[in-house]
């Protein structure tokens, strides 16, 4: 019996093969397979090809299918199209799609605008999204706003909902009460929150744990948390392990990562690496 384009498709993504998984995903697509368009969106983001993941949805997008819009702003901010990516996230929004709001406050931060992007996740936590209060507590941290970050993590803790465990480790990393914070990150991690070993590893190098933080990194690679392959980078870099950084740093720039592609450029131009 032969395999579907579809099931094709889902083995490759299911591999990590994303970039090999578009083609039988678009004879999917072109078959009216069910699911398909959704699995197409998820090879062509999680393969960093933002052009023509852009290409693809925005016609979708314009014809009425706002339930890619958020996708199209990953992709558009991907592409550096940042001011259309900012309308996609806005649309998305607008129509229910909580989840866009984190993107749109990251977007928002990291082009200048932490005002609203602070605005943007208090509406997204106020609707009750599940990710949102442990990026508001995040972006209280870089801004130094240890209070309102502190009064963010305590009142919004669930262990249904592990990230938040998170972000309280995070907020008691930053008290200088790192018991608790590790309490917090391992059990974290037992509940599946998306970023718990990797916040774990940067606590545990923080302490001078550096094969405890490498352990973690790497589970963090086994988990697929968000931008793994340039965290772990980072952290060999600052070993000195230079040939293995650069492997990660390729994946991550594959992906799309613009800090990897700065961090490898760095890297390349090093005189003393030679």
């Amino acid at each position: 019996m032969s395999t579907s384009p579809s099931d094709e498709g889902i083995a490759l993504l299911r591999a990590g093969r994303a970039a090999e998984a578009v083609e039988p995903l678009r004879r999917a697509v072109a078959a009216g397979a069910p699911g398909a368009a959704d699995l197409l969106a998820r090879a062509y983001l999680d393969s960093g090809s933002w052009h023509a993941a852009a290409d693809w949805l925005r016609p979708l997008v314009d014809s009425g299918r706002t339930e890619f819009a958020g996708r199209l702003g990953v992709a558009l901010a991907g592409a550096g199209e940042r001011a259309a990516a900012e309308a996609a996230f806005r649309l998305a929004v607008s129509t229910g799609d909580l989840a866009a709001a984190n993107d749109l406050a990251i977007l928002l931060r990291d082009h200048g605008r932490p005002g609203e992007a602070q605005q943007v996740l208090e509406q997204a936590v106020a609707a009750g999204d599940s990710i949102a209060p442990a990026n508001l507590v995040a972006l209280h941290l870089e801004a130094g706003r240890l209070d309102q970050a502190l009064e963010t993590a305590e009142r919004h803790v669930d262990e249904t909902r592990p990230d938040t465990l998170v972000a309280l480790g995070d907020v008691r990393v930053a008290q200088g009460r790192g018991t608790e914070a590790e309490h917090l990150y391992v059990q974290a991690i037992r509940l599946g929150a998306g970023r718990a070993h990797t916040a774990y590893a940067y606590y545990l190098a923080g302490n001078g744990d550096l094969a405890g933080a490498e352990r973690e990194f790497r589970a963090a690679v086994e988990e697929g948390e968000p931008r793994w392959a340039v965290t772990l980078a980072r952290f060999l870099l600052d070993a000195g392990r230079l040939d293995e950084a650069r492997g990660y740093l390729q994946v991550a720039i594959d992906a799309g990562d613009v800090e990897a592609a700065e961090l490898l450029a760095e890297l390349e131009g090093d005189p003393a690496d030679d």
